[in-house]
């Protein structure tokens, strides 16, 4: 595929963000570094819709509804999950990484997995802005490069 039919390819493609308000702090700048990459590499504001959960655990759902509408060529779930005291860490981690892995193997659409999880704050802010790149305009791109696989004719 040129660079042409990447562009007009582009221009038509439609992305669903599903982003978890639980450490607000950490996903609004995932949010910010995902509509800034996918504006950046020419998907236009009007072409992308932003959905709120409540946490990283409501991700799969959201994403799976989103994905059921066939309004949209991929899904981006953000969160942040930050080890705290309890086993609860491990449980949401472990069940949103599940869900969201079964969904973009067996759904019609990628979905990207932007959920940080981390030991403490510090880390998460690192990987969402931070020192270690922003890990929503990772997903952005990543979810390009899929929907560009499978628009990909290999005959």
């Amino acid at each position: 595929m040129n660079d042409q039919q990447t562009l007009t390819q582009l221009s038509t493609t439609k992305i669903g963000i599903v982003v978890a308000d639980f450490n607000e702090i950490v996903t609004s700048r995932l949010l910010e570094g995902t509509l800034s990459e996918l504006n950046h590499l020419g998907i236009q504001t009007k072409d992308i819709t932003v959905v709120h959960v409540p946490g990283a655990f409501e991700l799969p759902r959201a994403a799976k509804r989103l994905m059921e509408t066939e309004l949209f060529d991929g899904i981006i779930a953000l969160g942040a999950v930050i080890r705290g005291e309890t086993s609860h860490y491990d449980y949401v981690c472990a069940e949103t990484a599940k869900g969201l892995a079964e969904l973009s193997l067996h759904g019609t659409n990628p979905v990207m997995f932007g959920v940080l999880t981390t030991d403490n704050i510090e880390q998460a802010l690192n990987r969402a802005g931070g020192k270690g790149g922003n890990k929503g305009c990772d997903c952005a791109q990543g979810v390009l490069q899929m929907i560009n696989l499978d628009r990909r004719d290999f005959s």
